[in-house]
């Protein structure tokens, strides 16, 4: 099959050929219906490809409803597979519930990306992911705390916690916002079930169909399509090395007379760079003239030092709270399943949030609120951040030689933070297309710019960016884009 299969000038991904074989030998009969397919690691042998290429193209073709799969027999042909060859299958956009993963390269978006992630691939081969593997993380830290928490009160998990949030945690928070210049009062702070849920109170807070939101760009890409299920329109203001561009926001203030700014001061998703004093302070200017809310995402925050020469600006600690809500949280520093954000703002928008939250998910859930609370109350949080940055530094610098040794050009030289925000000067969506055939996810850069264009940019992680067998599939990749 190898032979045939291979063929030199083919252009269409690995993934695409082999879905391609299939659909054509079960319309024309030479698979009939029942016909068992070969399993994965035997057609992965025979076509030199990796297990997850071949996993992707059953997965296209069950999708299309061209082949089964039965747990512990294998993949076998559908009684009513055929269909016309040549015909392509539906786009992903057309099918209510389908995957992009399942969409031919050219349909790759945010979805893809996300799904992609929960596969099961090791860490090493996900230069594209947004979280940290989990030798960088502290393992023990949390089963410490866990064992702890079992021993204090087990029975106080068997209840609702409180609406607003742990109320321990939220005192302790209060002491972390303090040392970073901001002043809440326990009452100025509601807890979620991460950044993400907070940034969807908010938005269902604020936002009503029509209203204009502005956001980086590029930026976080999930709240993209939650903004758009609003009603609002999403705008993405240029984003420089040292924060937004001001002239552009305030044009588009002037034009949309915008609800809401979604930024990023300190480490911003993807380019890991951090906001000016100065720019802070005209932003501020400008939320006040376009009566605008600022919501500060501060979720990667803790990974930037502080400190002499590395001195960072938060727009809540310049406006103490006034227009600026502020959003915070742990996954990424402590575990991607630790669900545990909070979001601070007045006392009268808390009390707003608050209630909100009971409509939707009455509490959050009270273990991790507590467990988080124990590991910041016992000073375990900033030994383990100070670890972790000093592990950071290290990698990004050698994540960096080889990016900039494969001719990737950086948009900066961040001092803190997990990723690297790199133009390829070819289109990453074909690329990562590439490179998901030789089995490593990247992160396209159309995926982080609110209009989804084409990019050349890619985020990469610097922990999981490191491996020189990605280094070489990435170059080869690149050579045939």
């Amino acid at each position: 099959m190898a032979a045939g299969f291979l063929v030199a000038g083919d252009d269409r991904t690995l993934v695409e050929r082999i879905v391609a074989h299939f659909d054509e030998r079960i319309a024309h009969g030479t698979l009939r219906a029942g016909a068992r397919l070969p399993s994965i690691r035997r057609l992965a042998q025979e076509l030199g490809v990796s297990k997850f290429t071949v996993v992707e193209a059953y997965e296209r073709l069950i999708a299309a409803g061209h082949i089964a799969s039965r747990r512990g027999t294998g993949f076998f042909v559908c009684e009513r597979a055929g269909r016309t060859p040549g015909t392509a299958p539906l786009a992903a956009s057309a099918v209510r519930g389908a995957s992009w993963a399942d969409a031919p390269r050219s349909s790759i978006d945010l979805v893809w990306l996300l799904r992609n992630m929960f596969r099961e691939l090791p860490a090493a081969d996900m230069p594209g992911s947004g979280v940290l593997p989990p030798a960088f993380l502290d393992e023990s830290l949390l089963t410490s705390a866990v064992r702890t928490l079992a021993r204090r009160n087990a029975r106080a998990l068997l209840d609702y916690g409180e609406p607003q949030g742990y109320l321990p945690l939220r005192q302790q928070l209060q002491i972390k916002l303090d040392e970073q210049g901001i002043g809440a009062a326990p009452g100025q702070i509601v807890t979620t079930a991460g950044v993400t849920q907070a940034l969807d109170l908010v938005a269902q807070c604020l936002l009503r169909p029509g209203d204009t939101v502005l956001v980086d760009d590029p930026s976080w890409f999930l709240m993209f399509g939650r903004f758009s299920l609003l009603g609002a329109q999403v705008i993405g203001v240029p984003r420089l090395p040292d924060g937004p561009d001001v002239e552009a926001l305030r044009t588009l203030c002037e034009r949309h007379r915008p609800k809401m700014f979604v930024t990023v001061s300190v480490v911003h998703n993807p380019t890991c760079t951090s906001m000016s004093a100065a720019r802070a302070f005209q932003v501020l200017q400008l939320a006040q003239a376009y009566d605008m809310t600022i919501v500060e995402d501060d979720l990667l925050g803790d990974l930037h030092p502080g400190g002499f020469g590395h001195s960072c600006i938060r727009l809540a600690a310049l406006d103490q709270l006034d227009r600026v809500i502020y959003l915070g949280g742990f996954s990424k520093t402590l575990a991607a399943n630790l669900r545990v954000g909070f979001i601070a703002a007045s006392a009268d928008r808390v009390r707003e949030l608050t209630d909100l939250k009971m409509l939707v998910t009455l509490t959050s859930p009270e273990f991790g609120e507590r467990l988080a609370h124990q590991v910041l109350s016992e000073g375990h949080y900033r030994r383990h951040l100070e670890r972790l940055r000093s592990r950071l530094d290290s990698t990004r610098d050698e994540t960096i030689r080889a990016l900039e040794g494969l001719g990737l050009r950086l948009f900066a030289q961040p001092v803190a933070g997990m990723y690297l925000w790199a133009d390829a000067g070819v289109d990453t969506a074909a690329l990562a297309a590439r490179m998901l055939d030789q089995g490593y996810l990247l992160a396209p850069g159309s995926l982080f710019l609110p209009d989804q264009r084409p990019s050349s940019w890619l985020r990469f992680n610097v922990a999981t960016s490191r491996q020189p067998a990605m280094h070489r599939a990435l170059a080869e990749a690149l050579a045939h884009t």
